[in-house]
């Protein structure tokens, strides 16, 4: 190898480290994102537990498992213990994506004027998550949630048993990409309260377009 090719190859070489640590740095700062597979259970995390285990696990995977992650969810009363809020299970923020751009910059923002589209609720691995018109669509972010992120009242089952069905039942949803065929366009366009699914299996959140993907906060 002539000194020049082997001048490009290390140059070529470092140029890849250099990426690969720009990244690393991108992920470990990274404090939010939607994750990139569902419980293989449809809504059934086995409660928040489980559903803030799996937002942990991918975190870890991506090199931001130093920090406390929380999956979006509210729950209903039941049981003898009380609703939770969603929004009480993210933290103070701000939120930033795999690619270091801010969503919110706090639980006011989130709720309120966000920069939240199809093009910043990242993956944590910084890809893109299929939105309407995508085939398929995975637009369909389980939540639970009222548009302020809190838990819904009454007896109706908007959380497919506190996320622990994967039947019958229904969930919330959110549009990650704030787009779909809701009429109310409002609603349309919620990134946390849209519509509830037909069923909490994985083939009955597809026919609404869910993949059973979560949004994850780290809450520290």
């Amino acid at each position: 190898m002539t000194k020049l090719l082997r001048g490009a190859a290390l140059a070529s070489m470092a140029m890849l480290g250099l990426s690969a640590s720009v990244v690393s740095a991108q992920s470990s700062s990274m404090t939010f994102f939607i994750t990139s597979t569902g419980s293989g259970k449809g809504a059934d995390y086995g409660g928040l537990a489980g559903a803030d285990k799996h937002c942990q696990s991918l975190a870890a995977a991506a090199g931001a498992g130093n920090r406390t992650w929380h999956a979006y969810l509210s729950t209903s009363a039941a049981g003898g213990s009380p609703a939770v809020n969603a929004k009480d299970r993210v933290g103070n923020g701000p939120w930033q994506n795999a690619k270091g751009v801010v969503i919110a910059k706090d639980v006011a923002d989130l709720h309120g004027n966000n920069n939240l589209t199809k093009q910043t609720a990242l993956t944590e691995k910084g890809d893109v998550v299929n939105g309407f018109g995508d085939t398929p669509n995975r637009h369909d972010i389980l939540t639970g949630s009222t548009p302020e992120g809190t838990a819904f009242n009454g007896s109706d089952d908007k959380t497919c048993g506190n996320w622990t069905k994967s039947g019958e039942g229904s969930a919330i949803v959110g549009h990650h990409d704030r787009n779909g065929t809701n009429p109310d366009p409002v609603k349309n366009a919620s990134w946390n309260s849209s519509h509830g699914t037909r069923g909490c299996s994985d083939d009955l959140l597809k026919t609404t377009g869910s993949a059973g993907l979560l949004y994850c906060f780290a809450s520290n």
